[in-house]
């Protein structure tokens, strides 16, 4: 069984971007700014990556779904970042555990999607990092 956990969005997914209005307008309870620690961002084009990078970090929201919207939403996330289920060959992202850090500190524990292994290393071996690891600040 899957935990209902928040989020963490670091692209086209934070307000403003065009995922944030067509996935989660209206189906969240809450939404505020978070950092993640140890990753870079990379440039697609057109929307990043989060790659595991120690000593780096991304800016970001943690986005927790409305009362009865996770299961459904869950899903639709699923489908927009290409995650078909752990390790799977055709995944683009993704989604892990990982601790998010609000703007008071604490920290707790969201789903994000990051860049599938073979992804990944092209990325870390000739991908653009966006510095600061700010979608909004590219």
């Amino acid at each position: 069984m899957t935990a209902e956990l928040p989020f963490f969005v670091y692209g086209t997914l934070r307000p403003g971007e065009v995922n944030h209005d067509l996935f989660l307008r209206g189906r969240t309870a809450a939404e505020e700014p978070a950092r993640l620690p140890d990753a870079l961002l990379y440039d697609g084009p057109g929307y990043p990556y989060a790659v595991q990078h120690a000593g780096s970090e991304i800016v970001g929201g943690l986005v927790t779904p409305a009362p009865g919207a996770y299961g459904r939403l869950l899903a639709d996330l699923d489908r927009l970042e290409e995650y078909h289920g752990p390790d799977r060959p055709l995944n683009v992202y993704e989604r892990v555990r990982r601790d998010a850090v609000r703007r008071d500190g604490t920290r707790t524990t969201a789903w994000v999607y990051l860049a599938a292994p073979l992804l990944a290393r092209k990325l870390r071996e000739s991908g653009t990092e966006i510095p600061g690891g700010d979608w909004f600040a590219r």
